[in-house]
Parts: structure tokens; sequence; C-alpha cells
């Protein structure tokens, strides 16, 4: 099992202020977890599959939580959830969009593709701060997963 601090997290947000904002809640709630942050949905594919920029990448480095954005250029959050969920090397990936959507058929149909959980982004500063903190502390300290060898294949 990984120590807490090798626990990486997986960002997948074009907003620059947020993801600024998300990498502050982290320092701040004291988890120093490593996190990968990628700017658009093909780049998250590249980066989950060792394709594209993402080809060398060490494969033993694999994300503990995505926490993904819906509105992404090249490929949207969903289209990407939807991807992750198909293969089988990324199918148990836990999954939390994290989102200023408030669309219903955003929260619908990110259910029916497997998301595991859906989170909107609070506009307060504060309430973003509290709320990327009980994300990892949920997702990076109290949830356990299988060992990285039992759910997925070597990509």
């Amino acid at each position: 099992m990984f120590e807490l601090s090798q626990r990486v997290v997986l960002l997948v947000e074009d907003n620059a202020d947020d993801e600024l904002m998300t990498l502050r809640a982290f320092r701040k709630s004291n988890l120093h977890n490593p996190v990968v942050v990628v700017r658009d949905g093909a780049e998250a594919l590249d980066y989950l599959f060792l394709q594209g920029q993402h080809a060398g990448r060490d494969p033993s480095i694999w994300p503990q939580v995505v926490l993904l954005d819906l509105h992404l250029p090249r490929i949207d959050g969903l289209e990407v959830l939807r991807r992750i969920r198909t293969h089988e090397q990324t199918r148990n990936l836990p999954v939390v969009i994290l989102t200023s959507s408030k669309e219903e058929r955003d929260l619908v149909e990110g259910y029916q593709l497997g998301v595991n959980s859906f989170v909107h982004k609070p506009v307060d500063v504060t309430e973003f701060f509290e709320a990327v903190r009980q994300l990892g502390m949920y997702w990076l300290v109290l949830n356990e997963l299988p060992s990285t060898a039992a759910t997925r294949k070597s990509a």
C-alpha cells in the first residue's frame, strides 16, 4: 500500500484560478500528496493511458483519485469519464466530478456513467477550501482501495 503522501491526485481542470485554489486548499489542509494537473480531457486520457506526451511517464505512478471538471477543452469531462469506465485498466479508478455546473442532466449522466461522487464547486472561497479539504481527507486518507496490481493490468 502507498504511504499517504504518495497517493497521487489527478486534477483535470482548465481554469487556472480553480486549479490554484484547489492546490492551495490541499496545502492548507496539510494534504501534501502529489497532484498531477492536466488542463483538458484529451491530456487526462493521455496521462491515464500512457500515450501522447505522457507515453513515457512512470506507469507505477497511478492516481488514487481523479478530480474531474466537466467543461473542458478538446474532450469534455463526461466523455473522459465514459472512456475511463470502458477500459479495464481504469474501470475502478475513483472519479469525483468537481464542477461549477448546476445542470441536472450533468449530474444524472455523471452517475449513469459511474462517477463516484459529484461535487458542485462552491463560489465562496472558504466553502471551496472546505469542500476540497473534505474530498482530500476522504479519498486520500480514509478511503481504502485494492492494490494497484489487483485493480488494473499494466498499461
